[in-house]
């Protein structure tokens, strides 16, 4: 599986953490950015990793923003990304069964890391349930 991740300054540390955590799974990683926490756009990001998981040049992706709300925004005007923020292990659960999520959002700024890589964890081990979930996400 390759994963595609991404994140402004407030992402930032969070990203790296994750990407460790990634490598350490056996699990290859697209780095788009961005590389310190020198303020930068997280539109800029948010976009560049939808369109990586869009074109196919990874499977799915991972977005951090101070709050991971702005850059769930963004990753998600991007046509067929479905962007999950989740704050909590259920929601990243939830996020993959019924919505088939092919992006997880999360806040640097307000999650804690390890919460961050449980969540990352439940949402790359959980799949999509399918069934009559498949016409909802299909309406999306």
């Amino acid at each position: 599986m390759k994963i595609a991740v991404a994140s402004d300054h407030g992402g930032y540390q969070l990203k790296e953490e994750i990407k460790k955590y990634l490598a350490a799974r056996g699990i290859e990683v697209l780095d788009l950015g961005t590389g310190s926490e020198e303020m930068v756009d997280y539109p800029i990001y948010g976009k560049a990793c939808g369109e990586a998981v869009a074109s196919g040049q990874a499977e799915r992706g991972i977005v951090c923003c101070g709050t991971g709300i702005g850059i769930s925004i963004a990753a998600n005007k991007v046509e067929g990304i479905r962007c999950a923020l989740c704050t909590n292990v259920h929601m990243a659960e939830m996020s993959r069964k019924h919505n088939n999520a092919n992006l997880l959002a999360l806040g640097g700024r307000t999650t804690e890391t390890q919460t961050a890589l449980d969540i990352t964890a439940a949402w790359l081990d959980t799949e999509f349930e399918g069934g009559r979930h498949q016409r909802r996400v299909d309406m999306l």
